[in-house]
This record gives structure tokens, C-alpha cells and sequence, in this order.
């Protein structure tokens, strides 16, 4: 029996530290090997948020050894994974021009927006700790509702459709 290729899920957000970390990490922990996701920022910051990493340690989620702030120009780069779905989680990056990703436009990703509101500037830093806890939840709540769905059966616009649902009933 063959074992699927895993789906490859890249996250975007602006400064790739704080919201993007987050799905990135979730979409590996609750993907448990059916998917391979990746977080890239337009405008990287060049470093993690610590309280990204102080949230995802609260919650038992183990981060890649390779989590880094990174530029989403890595993802359009000769030798870059193919990319199957991009959430954009800020409307800054969501709104910007992406850049021709490998294969495009022949085998283009599949793109949501999934804004979730930024934590990473909220003060004071109890108040941070709480805006962090709150966007896990809502990334963990839509990541867990895509994951349920048939990936391997439905078409490409069947699943734009379902992940723009799965935002849509989230409130958000």
C-alpha cells in the first residue's frame, strides 16, 4: 500500500514571527505526517517571537528545529517544495503580490485568507500571553475543520471554498 505524499501548507504573515509560527507549528502537530507546513513572511523579522514559542510550549506543541523568521521568497526560489495551499493569517500579506511560485501557473497553490488578529505588539505582556492564547485557539479551531476534510478527494475549489467556510464560521 502506497503512503500519500504529504500535503505541503505554507503559512504567510507579514513579519513571519509571531501568527504564521503558530500555523506553521499546528499544521505539523495536528497534521501527524499527512501534512508538511512551512511559514514565510513578505517583510520577515528575523526573529521568533518569544512568546509565539512560550505559547506553543504551553499547549505540548514541539517546534521544528528549523523554526525561523524567514522571507516567502525561500518558497519561490529553484528547489523549493511545491507548495499545495498558502493561508495568509494577516491582511497586510494577504493584500500584497506574492511572488510566481514554482510551477505557476500550470500548478498554482490553492490560496486562503485566515485573518487572525497580530498579538505580537499588545501590552502590557500579560495582555500579549492573552492575545497569543487567543489567536492559537482560532488557528488550532480552523486547522483541526480543514484537516477533517477529504484533501485527498476533493478538487482544488472545493477546498478554497471549504477553507473560506471554515474562516467564515469562525467569525473572523
Amino acid at each position: 500500500m502506497n503512503t500519500p505524499k504529504p500535503i505541503n501548507v505554507l503559512i504567510l504573515c507579514t513579519g513571519n514571527s509571531a501568527r504564521s509560527i503558530l500555523g506553521e507549528s499546528l499544521f505539523n502537530h495536528l497534521g501527524k505526517g499527512r501534512v508538511h507546513a512551512f511559514s514565510a513572511g513578505s517583510k520577515p523579522s528575523g526573529k521568533v517571537n518569544p512568546v509565539a514559542l512560550e505559547t506553543l510550549e504551553k499547549h505540548g506543541i514541539p517546534l521544528p528545529s528549523e523554526v525561523r523568521s524567514k522571507s516567502w521568497d525561500e518558497f519561490a526560489a529553484a528547489g523549493a517544495p511545491k507548495l499545495d495551499y498558502i493561508f495568509t493569517v494577516c491582511a497586510s500579506a494577504a493584500g500584497e503580490t506574492c511572488p510566481i511560485w514554482p510551477g505557476y501557473p500550470k500548478t498554482a497553490p490553492t490560496t486562503v485568507h485566515w485573518g487572525i488578529d497580530d498579538p505580537a505588539h499588545i501590552e502590557p505582556l500579560e495582555a500579549r500571553r492573552e492575545a497569543f492564547e487567543v489567536a492559537y485557539q482560532q488557528l488550532e479551531r480552523r486547522i483541526q475543520a480543514f484537516l477533517a476534510l477529504p484533501l485527498e478527494t476533493l478538487s482544488a475549489d472545493e477546498i478554497k471554498a471549504a477553507a473560506r467556510r471554515i474562516h467564515e464560521e469562525a467569525g473572523q
